[in-house]
């Protein structure tokens, strides 16, 4: 849940690069500051001041913790997609480098042509492997992130508070906050005990299903298949 897709590489550290950012990626998120409505009548008049980190608090929640589990099981089989593609590259680049002495023009030009093609798809698969990755995240976090408004809400009502700030929002000027402010940890039981994960086991255990295909054509590329390195996104 906090690992990130990243680059093409050298098939030691590919896996790692290719997992999905479930819920690191920076995913603005309401507000910069969730300010606290007027107190209910009858409540006593708010007075304090708060912080929440937004981005932690979904991701503590047992709801958050499940998604998490179920977008990496169904994000698997594109992520091991991924690493076959970059071993094959791998594999030719070795191959040509092995061979710079002994293969003819002409077989060198087709290995060149071939690991061009495979630059191009594995450029392709990852660019929509991001996409498809942020929309999910972006259903997680406004499907949890609309609930937990209301438990921050009805939490800031309850204790007397007349502003809690996101910490997590990047336009969110906080150089310090003491910890004795910092309410994500109650809003996250709170949460957990007004929105209980119903079911048993996570669906990580499951099987998951295999990605639909995609018929986008591929874009013209002009790189040398071992120079492939698609930019890094949030």
């Amino acid at each position: 849940m906090n690992s990130r897709i990243l680059t093409l590489t050298r098939s030691g550290s590919f896996r790692k690069k290719i997992k999905i950012a479930i819920f690191a990626a920076a995913c603005a998120f309401g507000a910069s500051a969730l300010r606290a409505q007027s107190p209910a009548p009858g409540s006593a008049t708010g007075t304090k001041l708060g912080v929440i980190n937004v981005r932690q608090a979904i991701a503590s929640t047992s709801e958050g913790k499940q998604a998490g589990a179920e977008l990496q099981s169904q994000f698997a089989p594109r992520q091991n997609e991924l690493e076959g593609l970059n071993k094959q590259i791998n594999d030719l680049r070795q191959r040509m480098e092995a061979g710079a002495n002994k293969l003819s023009d002409d077989e060198k030009a087709r290995l060149q042509r071939e690991g061009e093609k495979l630059a191009r798809q594995l450029q392709r698969k990852q660019d929509e492997y991001q996409e498809d990755v942020n929309a999910a995240q972006a259903e997680v976090f406004d499907r949890v992130g609309r609930k937990m408004i209301d438990v921050l809400d009805r939490y800031a009502r309850e204790n007397g508070y007349v502003t809690i700030l996101d910490t997590s929002a990047q336009n969110t000027p906080i150089l310090f906050a003491s910890t004795n402010i910092d309410v994500t940890q109650d809003i996250v039981k709170l949460y957990d005990n007004a929105y209980p994960v119903k079911g048993g086991a996570p669906a990580a255990t499951t099987t998951p299903k295999p990605a639909a295909p995609r018929t986008t054509t591929p874009k013209p590329t002009t790189q040398q298949p071992p120079a492939q390195k698609p930019p890094e996104q949030q």
